[in-house]
């Protein structure tokens, strides 16, 4: 086991399924001991399991990052933690015509108020000690519209917005403070949409749904002394934009071809 984490304590929010959990088994296996957030004791468990079978040490701490004061008392649980992973959020899809007040307030308040409260809750005691790391989990929809897309991509621009302006007032004092934009990645969440989510693989360079392992590598990447000096970055982990066609970048042929 790498122990390059060791003696860090990390905070993985929705880190029961897919990429948290990925996030947090990596982190362990990079010797962080891990806060295991989620809302499901059960397949917390799983995780803390699994993390325990690695030899690491993992603890749940449940919390609806719907309820602010919920997040304020899973800020207070946790503790002095030295990395913070900003993963749980939600994704509902609709025109905005079609979106109502609930799923608006709902992608608010999980994707982008949970992660300002604990970020503003734990980042001082971060900057106290001298040293910390935040990584927050944001989208291609960030900075590509899509039909549908509306409402969740604005709260992952607003996140990545948020992780330039906490770089700037944390870097001083030793906390970086990044974000990882994650394309179509294949998770118990993205199963529910079926063959039009795998469609959604072909729509990038590698032709394929990212794995939740992949992504949590980018994020421990941006977590660890390897990335001691990137700050205030979105790493697009999207697979690549493909090409629009042979020739020009406008996809039509080069002068003198057919």
């Amino acid at each position: 086991m790498n122990s390059d984490l060791a003696h860090r304590t990390a905070l993985v929010t929705g880190a029961t399924a897919g990429i948290g959990r990925a996030t947090a088994l990596a982190l362990a296996e990079r010797g962080a001991d891990v806060i295991v957030h989620g809302r499901d004791a059960e397949r917390a468990a799983g995780t803390v399991a699994r993390i325990t079978a690695l030899g690491g040490t993992a603890r749940f701490e449940p919390a609806d990052l719907s309820d602010p004061a919920d997040v304020t008392r899973l800020a207070e649980r946790a503790g002095d933690v030295d990395i913070l992973v900003n993963n749980a959020g939600i994704f509902r899809f609709a025109r905005t015509a079609d979106t109502d007040q609930a799923t608006f307030d709902a992608h608010v308040d999980v994707n982008l108020r949970a992660p300002y409260l604990l970020v503003q809750a734990l980042t001082p005691g971060m900057a106290q000690r001298g040293r910390g790391a935040i990584v927050s989990i944001s989208s291609g929809a960030a900075t590509t519209p899509g039909t549908g897309t509306g409402i969740y991509g604005a709260t992952k621009a607003a996140l990545e917005s948020l992780t330039r302006v906490w770089a700037a007032e944390f870097g001083p004092a030793g906390v970086r403070v990044n974000a990882v934009a994650a394309g179509p990645t294949r998770t118990e969440g993205t199963a529910a949409y079926g063959d039009a989510f795998e469609a959604a693989g072909k729509s990038v360079a590698l032709q394929r749904l990212a794995s939740a392992d992949e992504i949590a590598a980018a994020v421990v990447f941006l977590c660890s002394e390897a990335a001691g000096y990137v700050n205030g970055h979105t790493l697009a982990a999207l697979g690549g934009m493909p090409a629009l066609g042979q020739g020009s970048p406008d996809g039509r042929s080069p002068a003198g071809t057919a």
